[in-house]
């Protein structure tokens, strides 16, 4: 397929050089100084952590030095260790030097009911990294290690709803910030993930930057499943930037589960987040959601800011994906409140793209009559888009646009929008269902309604 000059320029420089892509502008930007004053410490110490060799478990090792120092140290990581035990710290003032590699065992009846259990979607870890200014950086991998768990689920086919880990066969989460505050995760590779690469959990003031995720299987009727790059659940204040994303699922996921304070954090939902300057091959696209999965529960996402994404070989571009209401009471399936606003998706460029933009409520459920019947309950409003181009892949025909709400979603705009669907089809085509001013999107008079509600 043909690929555009930006393109092959974006992917070879971020290929090469991701620190080059460092943005200099975000909306809502973290604030790092307390890093700056960390690295000047002259009353750090220094840990080193002994790699054991010829593939013989590091656990012991590894959690000794992280037990003896968890407060105001620098621990080094500069061997190819093999971690075979659930790895939970909670970190004061320390960076950790990954500049070797982790790698989890494979032993799915270990790691299944001893992964550390995270509730949403039945999601799990290997390492759970709580604490306050903590400093994670590279250059080193951490990798999943995959394969069997990936086998193992496409004869299984254990897992829970929209695609989340099951209580039975749990597929672990490589790395979680977790009940944490200023933390930096910071030029690292992070592979063959069993599930979601890393979970951003209950945390505030978090940057991600300069990370290079990538699952491949080596078995084409086996594989990855679930792999989105980052899933962001109740947290603020999160920047992610100067990503390349080798995937089959969400580059970007921002998940919710209700408004709670634990640990001593407010943690709204996912507010305050900033997204720019990633790659992204084979994904499932910067989603908004899933959001409403859990009867009664609130979700809110808002003050969102994406911008200079590549999406290449996608399902997804920009997507808002949203559960309908459900009549049962104790769903898991649909029936949650909750709002999204304030979102932006900025300068993306799509090629080979199923839905280049696309709002769904009615994720998850293959049955129009039920949607119809019980609506999401959740309300999408003030979303932008603003220079989305590229090609769509004709999935979906030469539907380049798929806007389709349960009740009518206010201020929705669009601007500068050049999408193509395949030379085959004549001209794009654009489907809005319940969007409250065609007029303030630059496709609004081609908008159709949808052929079935």
């Amino acid at each position: 397929m043909y690929l555009s000059a930006s393109i092959l320029a974006l992917a070879t420089a971020v290929l090469a050089a991701p620190s080059s892509f460092l943005s200099t502008s975000t909306s809502w930007p973290t604030d790092v100084s307390w890093l700056r004053a960390m690295q000047k410490r002259a009353t750090k110490k220094t840990c080193h952590v002994q790699a054991l060799g010829g593939g013989q478990d590091d656990s012991s090792g590894i959690i000794s030095v992280f037990n003896q120092c968890q407060n105001n140290s620098v621990i080094i990581l500069d061997g190819n260790y093999t971690v075979g035990r659930l790895l939970v710290t909670n970190f004061n003032n320390v960076e950790i030097r990954l500049t070797g590699s982790l790698q989890y065992t494979n032993d799915i009846s270990y790691w299944s009911p001893n992964s550390l259990y995270l509730t949403y979607q039945n999601a799990t870890t290997f390492w759970f990294l709580s604490g306050n200014n903590i400093y994670l950086h590279g250059p080193g991998t951490i990798d999943g290690n995959g394969q069997i768990w990936w086998d193992t689920y496409a004869t299984s086919k254990d897992s829970g709803v929209a695609g989340g880990s099951s209580t039975t066969f749990a597929r672990p989460i490589p790395l979680t910030v977790g009940n944490a505050t200023n933390v930096v995760v910071e030029d690292l590779r992070i592979i063959q993930s069993p599930f979601w690469h890393q979970l951003c959990y209950q945390s505030k003031n978090v940057v991600y930057q300069g990370l290079h995720i990538s699952s491949v299987s080596a078995n084409a009727s086996h594989p990855t499943a679930n792999s989105d790059a980052i899933d962001i659940y109740r947290s603020s204040q999160v920047s992610i930037r100067n990503w390349v994303v080798d995937n089959d699922d969400d580059c970007v996921s921002f998940k919710v589960g209700g408004t709670i304070v634990k640990f001593g954090l407010l943690a709204p939902n996912s507010t305050d987040i900033s997204v720019q300057d990633l790659f992204c091959r084979g994904s499932h696209g910067i989603s908004v959601g899933s959001l409403g999965q859990y009867k009664n529960e609130t979700d809110i996402v808002q003050n969102v800011y994406v911008n200079n994404i590549t999406m290449l070989n996608a399902q997804n571009g920009a997507r808002i994906k949203v559960f309908p209401d459900n009549p049962n009471p104790n769903s898991v399936q649909g029936g949650g409140l909750g709002h999204v606003r304030n979102i932006t998706f900025r300068n993306f460029e799509v090629q080979n793209v199923d839905y280049p933009i696309l709002i769904d409520q009615c994720y998850n459920i293959n049955n129009a009559t039920f949607c119809a019947q019980y609506p999401s309950k959740l309300s999408i409003s003030d979303v932008h888009y603003y220079n989305v181009h590229g090609s769509s892949s004709g999935v979906n025909n030469a539907t380049v646009v798929q806007m389709k709400c349960s009740a009518q979603c206010e201020d929705i705009t669009a601007s500068t929008t050049n999408l193509i669907p395949p030379a085959r089809f004549s001209e794009a085509q654009y489907i809005c269902q319940n969007i409250v001013s065609k007029n303030s999107l630059d496709f609004g008079k081609r908008c159709m309604a949808p052929a079935t509600v």
